[in-house]
């Protein structure tokens, strides 16, 4: 559609310039193959750093400690409305989610996934209602850098605080350390849930819940992706609105590479190292997301 439309213009205005003239190189005005010819350099450009920045970023996940979508969303924030960002990113983290639970999830303990899950569900639905709600809200205000007129926006605000904090979390040693007891897991799910809902973040929260109900490494692992499975199917069902109105077919192509860059990005670290995790790398990703959540915040991404 895009390159339709500035072909049409383009043509519209050698038209208007000579109607029985060619479509040549004239006057300044490229040709029509021209045109395409840098729109489809652009738009393969632009999947090109789409791709390499989600293969970079999955490998990450295997050596820093955080998890898919936490390393990922930053990514397409760089690329995307906030909103269409967390909604994307949800499709790629249920495809690997959806992969894992293929391996894992027969070993899934039931009573634990319907306690922490039925509540992460509900609250789901909750959070990812804000999302949008806060999509739609007006700047809070605006702030001048230079020649820039920057705005801050309540929904970008509200996913940089989330993206500040989890990161600030998973380096705190209290927060890794935290036994909470199972009795807390409907409460777990239910903000595990809401937090997945409204930003993504949710496997920080459940980790904490789940990794002292007396799980097996097996069944804790196929507990959580059976969770984060629930979870964002509840989300993109309320995301769907937004990702049709929005146009989702635009973003397909952006969604198949991103999905294919990941997979490929965590397969490659795996085989060429061990799974461990590198306190380095941590620290560096825990800045990263630090100091993109702040320009976030301010209006400067």
């Amino acid at each position: 559609m895009a390159l339709h439309i500035v072909f049409h213009n383009e043509l519209r205005d050698t038209e208007l310039h000579d109607a029985n003239a060619p479509i040549s190189r004239r006057d300044g005005l490229p040709c029509a193959s021209g045109i395409l010819r840098k729109a489809a350099a652009t738009i393969l450009m632009h999947l090109v750093l789409f791709a390499l920045a989600s293969f970079f970023a999955s490998g990450l996940t295997l050596f820093s400690g955080f998890g898919l979508g936490t390393i990922l969303l930053p990514v397409f924030v760089l690329y995307l409305p906030v909103d269409t960002a967390v909604a994307l990113t949800a499709i790629v983290h249920l495809a690997n989610s959806l992969l894992k639970v293929g391996f894992l999830g027969r070993h899934a303990d039931r009573s634990v996934a319907l306690r922490f899950g039925v509540p992460a569900v509900l609250a789901a639905l909750v959070g990812a209602w804000a999302l949008l709600s806060l999509a739609k809200a007006p700047p809070l205000f605006s702030w001048t850098l230079g020649d820039r007129l920057l705005h801050v926006e309540p929904i970008k605000l509200a996913v940089a605080v989330l993206m500040v904090a989890f990161a600030l979390l998973e380096l705190s040693p209290r927060f890794t350390a935290w036994a909470v007891p199972p009795r807390w897991l409907p409460v777990g799910g239910a903000l595990a849930g809401f937090f997945g809902g409204l930003s993504g973040h949710q496997g920080s929260l459940r980790t904490a819940f789940l990794s002292h109900c007396g799980l097996t490494k097996e069944a804790f692992l196929g507990t959580g992706v059976v969770i984060a499975c629930a979870v964002d199917v509840a989300r993109l069902g309320v995301y769907a609105p937004r990702l049709a109105s929005g146009g989702l077919a635009g973003h397909g192509l952006k969604v198949a590479v991103a999905t294919g860059a990941a997979f490929l990005g965590v397969w490659s670290a795996n085989r060429l190292l061990p799974r461990v995790t590198l306190r380095g790398v941590r620290l560096v990703v825990a800045v990263a997301l630090v100091v993109l959540g702040v320009a976030m915040g301010v209006g400067l991404v």
